[in-house]
């Protein structure tokens, strides 16, 4: 069967990723994309790079116009999708890439969003543990189990399913304590969009490197908060079990995400069961990869991959376990997440139009 494709927010870093990975995908016909600003131009003049899709003309955002598909992604920025998914009931399956349906509490959306709250829908971290893991369990609960036939989808946010899926299986595990979290993530400024702001033009960024959102107003905090207690196995918005001090750094890298997260350890735990844990959570995964002892992973190893490489050290001397994660914040983060949950939610093989492999140099 072919799915027939709208992509929203088509012009922009996102929805142009989406594009680039759904175009190889045996299954899907890409029949609409739409802008704001830009609509009524070719496609090809914002994503130059597409060109099997020379021929889609962006057409304006709205319900009418996306309705009718099989399938749709909202590649918009936060707060803009809600206004849509009420009116497309007639759609199979949508597929949100913005914030507006990712959190399941009203007090987190209003403390860091702000505007109209909606339903959170099913997380599109398939790796992701759900509920506490012991040892000798091999088949550990996971949300790929929430994402087989959804018919509404919430793309994660990049640096909230990094630093999730680093630190999940420690605290699933009981090797951790969440409640003294320190996670430390270089980003390149893609994340951010293709808006125009100053604090991302090139001679902003080149040769330097820009902490913001300091002091614990990131916007993916409450993500990582939501997605850590679901490992622990308690949904208690607002509890202070899972604290989180976050410090993203802009770096002069357009794609990649290098996010350094450490915990405490809990008394008693030897090495082995610490390491045992993220072995246990991600060994046969194929997308999530524990690295072997000793090597820690580089933003370069997977540009363009759907890809999420961990390395992992006990630190003794502090007491911690110092884990770090590396993905392309486009693929793995954003689009890769978002298309390996749909070929969940649509009975495809998960890996389907996903690259393992990363392009260098």
């Amino acid at each position: 069967m072919t799915y027939s494709v709208a992509v929203s927010g088509a012009s922009g870093y996102a929805g142009g990723e989406i594009l680039r990975l759904l175009a190889s995908h045996p299954d899907i016909e890409i029949r609409t994309v739409t802008a704001h600003s830009n609509a009524g131009q070719p496609l090809i003049q914002h994503q130059p790079h597409l060109r099997s899709l020379a021929h889609l003309t962006l057409q304006d955002t709205t319900a009418e116009i996306l309705s009718g598909h099989d399938i749709v992604f909202l590649a918009l920025p936060h707060g803009q999708s809600g206004q849509y998914t009420d009116a497309l009931g007639d759609v199979s399956l949508v597929i949100d890439a913005g914030a507006d349906h990712r959190l399941t509490s009203q007090d987190s959306w209003d403390a860091f969003y702000g505007g109209d709250f909606h339903e959170p829908w099913a997380y599109g971290v398939p790796e992701l543990l759900i509920g506490p893991q012991s040892e000798g369990q091999n088949s550990a609960r996971k949300q790929r189990e929430n994402l087989r036939g959804a018919t509404r989808i919430a793309a994660p946010g990049c640096n909230a399913s990094t630093v999730s899926l680093s630190l999940a299986p420690g605290v699933a595990a009981g090797v951790i304590d969440p409640s003294d979290i320190v996670a430390v993530l270089a980003v390149g400024p893609s994340g951010a969009g293709k808006s125009l702001k100053t604090n991302l033009l090139a001679s902003e960024i080149l040769g330097s490197a820009n902490p913001y959102a300091v002091g614990g107003t990131h916007r993916h905090i409450p993500e990582i908060q939501q997605a850590l207690r679901q490992a622990k196995g308690t949904s208690a918005a607002g509890a202070d079990d899972v604290r989180i001090s976050f410090t993203p750094v802009l770096v002069p890298m357009a794609r990649g995400i290098l996010a350094t997260s450490t915990a405490p350890i809990v008394d008693g735990v030897s090495d082995e069961e610490i390491r045992a844990a993220w072995e246990r959570a991600y060994g046969d995964e194929t997308f999530v990869q524990l690295l072997p002892e000793g090597h820690f992973p580089r933003t370069a190893d997977v540009i363009g991959a759907n890809t999420a490489l961990i390395g992992l050290a006990v630190d003794r001397a502090a007491n911690r376990v110092t884990v770090v994660t590396a993905v392309d914040n486009l693929v793995k983060g954003t689009a890769g997440a978002a298309i390996q949950s749909m070929n969940l939610a649509l009975g495809l093989p998960e890996d389907r139009a996903l690259s393992l492999n990363g392009v260098a140099p």
